[in-house]
């Protein structure tokens, strides 16, 4: 019913927090025509993807949301109890994009689910296949999870981005609509007021 790659490369060395979690799943490396890496982010990394989120704000017109620091990324992403994970993607051995993601729940399927939380490639890398590459290592890791699903938002503007997720074979669930509850609102929420 789900998808399930079987385990056919030995795991390249990652620190022990990733040997259960990407078992099974091989991370392509560079070779004759293969420039394009994707590895599991470790804490030396939190200042690029902090780097990478703002960039990513800018481009959504909203970098006056961005509050996160280097400490919340490490401590999130890579602290006790972190349940976010991230992936670089490196050309030539040089940063040029991440995804962060986190496992959801489907009570329909009665399966975990891979939530893509965000994606970002750098403008001038973008159009080379890396954001593909991510997107399919992405699909690797919720097959070898046995996850049901793989899903994510994007916004309505992003014509791009919108037009490379359908030539992929994703579908848009236009009948659903995201809610949030943050800041003041959440915390007067959760206090009863």
């Amino acid at each position: 019913m789900f998808c399930h790659i079987e385990q056919d490369n030995a795991l390249l060395p990652y620190e022990e927090r990733f040997n259960a979690f990407y078992y099974g799943v091989f991370f392509p490396r560079q070779g004759p025509s293969m420039t394009i890496e994707i590895r599991p982010a470790t804490p030396s990394d939190a200042p690029q993807i902090l780097a990478f989120i703002t960039e990513l704000a800018d481009f959504e017109k909203a970098r006056h949301e961005v509050i996160a620091s280097v400490a919340d990324i490490e401590r999130s992403l890579f602290g006790e109890g972190a349940t976010a994970h991230g992936l670089i993607c490196l050309r030539d051995g040089l940063p040029i994009g991440f995804a962060v993601f986190f496992f959801s729940y489907s009570t329909w399927l009665g399966s975990n689910c891979l939530y893509l939380e965000d994606l970002y490639i750098t403008p001038e890398q973008r159009g080379g296949g890396a954001g593909k590459t991510l997107l399919r290592q992405l699909a690797k890791i919720a097959c070898a999870n046995d996850c049901g699903r793989f899903e994510w938002s994007v916004l309505d503007w992003n014509t791009p981005a919108i037009e490379f997720y359908k030539s992929l074979g994703a579908q848009p669930q236009e009948e659903w609509v995201r809610y949030r509850m943050d800041g003041k609102v959440l915390r007067e929420f959760a206090e009863g007021q």
